[in-house]
């Protein structure tokens, strides 16, 4: 058995080709639309990945920066410094400066 479509009216044919093409376009509009949240999945993932790398590096930096504050401050300079008197006045000693 054949398949003719010479019998079949010209009206359907075209129906069915609309409805074909139709199909074909809702098919690439969900492609695309899948592809565009794949996108967004990677680069939500990345930046995700990249922040939290970079949080980790400033939070290693403050804890560096901390402890070397808190070793400073521990140090007891004031011994290597004999308090003299001021050159100007005679009465105050020196002032060593240290960060706070």
């Amino acid at each position: 058995m054949q398949f003719d479509l010479s019998s079949v009216d010209n009206a359907t044919l075209v129906f069915v080709g609309t409805l074909v093409f139709g199909v074909i376009l809702a098919a690439f509009v969900l492609a695309a639309g899948l592809v565009a949240l794949v996108l967004l999945g990677v680069g939500k993932l990345s930046w995700t990945v990249v922040s939290t790398i970079l949080l980790a590096v400033v939070h290693g930096i403050n804890a560096g920066w901390d402890r070397l504050v808190h070793h400073a401050a521990a140090v007891d300079v004031a011994s290597d410094f004999q308090a003299q008197p001021s050159p100007s006045t005679g009465t105050y000693p020196r002032v060593i400066l240290r960060d706070s």
